[in-house]
């Protein structure tokens, strides 16, 4: 087997994982949080810790990456991923839970940002997208199947049974990786790394992201939502500040100089808020307004799955041959359109509708993403793809934190707090009257809109960025 398939065996496999677990709690949730006594913070804080946990440490992996190796740090994250996987099957309490929920996310985080990058190394150019479409598809599919496997499991087993099956396949997966991944890439050995610019990104970050889920969940008043802003900005421009005088900064803003790597960033983290929350709100539909059961509102967002999974194979391949203009734009625009007819959904929609609706989704979806990532890989200095790969995954999973806060914010201008929060954490329509359930489909549908306006503002910067510029190693040009 050549080498390059066997790299992306290895690294679809982990990022499927980490995809899967990035979504698989939500269906479970009321499971989860019943069984631990968790209250309302405590229980939004199992999704939110897994992400933050993911997002906060990609600059710092990122740039590790480059200095030691992709395959260190990619071997080291599925250990982590399998270790927080095994301790947040054991939780006792919910900060347990919340703290192992965080340690699984580093280490997916770990695999997300350096898969990318391990793949880039070892495939030809001329095949980069197909090879992208099957790892970065992998992990759309892996969040995606997450609703529909947890449904499967709690229709059967204890909610700990979400996280035991992480555990054989971790620990087959770090063999794995250790035996077969080799070393690739060119190294930048013995340049230091940016532990104040760490520090400085991590606690910019991470108040930005507290003060969206505080503001969309109405979690403290809103002189604290202000203060954690206010500290973000404060940060975010000493990290710029410094970061421009360093000779080994954590992030190279040269690569921002780039256009077809920064119009690629910028379409991906809108489309990613406009896509994140889709996958909630559908489930929500199909449990609270048709009433129907976790495992039953899996089985009917399968056709999304599979037009999203076939159609990003053959976008990647296609893109390949034909560049990634017509299908980064084509995707987000029926994307664009799809989110709008699901803003049209009432209860007495037909199913065969939803379908159509779902496969058109799922159709654009993947037509956009392996094109766009292949784009923005491509585009960088060999010697700087781990960075890159960490902003692109930076990128997309603040996005998604983003769309998840979002969503809830626009449906509580429809939607009275206390019925949203009741609604969001039950994901039973069991003892909703049909007068919230109707008030709950008008946030729905306003909700679905603004998604689909957001989703559009994407393809400006994605069809601005042309074909991108030459690339000499360790220069931009």
């Amino acid at each position: 087997m050549k080498y390059q398939w066997v790299v992306l065996t290895v690294t679809t496999v982990g990022i499927l994982m980490a995809g899967i677990d990035s979504r698989i709690v939500i269906i479970g949730l009321p499971q989860v949080a019943s069984a631990l006594g968790a209250d309302v913070e405590q229980a939004i804080w199992f999704t939110q810790s897994y992400v933050l946990g993911t997002t906060i440490a990609l600059l710092l992996i990122g740039r590790i990456t480059d200095i030691i190796g992709r395959v260190k740090i990619y071997t080291l994250g599925f250990t982590i991923f399998t270790l927080g996987s095994a301790l947040t099957s054991l939780s006792r309490t919910p900060l347990q839970f919340i703290l192992f929920r965080a340690i699984q996310g580093i280490g997916a985080g770990m695999l997300f940002t350096n898969s990318l990058a391990i793949v880039v190394d070892a495939t030809p150019k001329r095949e980069l997208g197909f090879a992208l479409g099957v790892n970065q598809t992998a992990f759309r599919f892996g969040a995606m199947a997450g609703l529909t496997v947890s449904g499967l499991i709690l229709s059967f087993l204890d909610w700990r049974a979400l996280f035991y099956l992480n555990v054989p396949i971790g620990i087959f997966g770090t063999i794995w990786a250790h035996r077969r991944l080799k070393e690739m890439a060119k190294l930048e050995t013995g340049a230091k790394i940016d532990f104040f610019g760490f520090i400085a990104f991590s606690i910019s970050l991470l108040t930005f992201l507290l003060a969206l889920t505080y503001q969309a969940y109405g979690l403290s008043e809103q002189f604290t939502v202000y203060c954690f802003f206010i500290i973000s900005v404060i940060t975010a421009v000493v990290f710029i500040l410094h970061e421009r005088r360093q000779l080994y900064p954590l992030l190279d803003f040269g690569l921002f100089r780039i256009r077809e790597f920064t119009g690629g960033i910028i379409a991906l983290m809108l489309n990613a808020v406009a896509w994140g929350a889709m996958l909630l709100l559908i489930s929500l539909y199909f449990q609270l307004i048709l009433d129907l059961s976790p495992l039953d509102a899996g089985i009917r967002m399968i056709p999304f799955d599979g037009a999203f999974l076939i159609c990003g194979l053959i976008s990647g391949r296609l893109s390949d041959k034909y560049g990634h203009l017509p299908f980064t734009t084509l995707g987000l625009a029926l994307m664009s359109l799809s989110l709008y007819a699901l803003s049209t959904l009432t209860q007495a929609t037909s199913f065969l509708h939803i379908i159509v609706y779902l496969v058109a989704l799922g159709i654009g979806c993947g037509g956009f993403v392996s094109p766009n990532m292949s784009s923005i890989m491509s585009s960088v200095p060999a010697e700087r793809r781990g960075i890159a790969s960490a902003v692109r995954a930076t990128a997309f999973n603040v996005g998604f934190v983003i769309s998840l806060n979002l969503a809830i914010s626009i449906m509580t201008f429809t939607v009275p707090f206390s019925i949203a929060t009741k609604i969001l954490l039950s994901i039973n329509g069991i003892g909703i009257s049909r007068a919230d359930k109707m008030l709950f489909m008008k946030g729905l549908n306003n909700t679905y809109l603004w998604l689909a306006v957001i989703n559009s503002a994407a393809i400006p910067p994605s069809v601005l960025r042309g074909n991108g510029r030459k690339i000499k190693s360790g220069k931009i040009q």
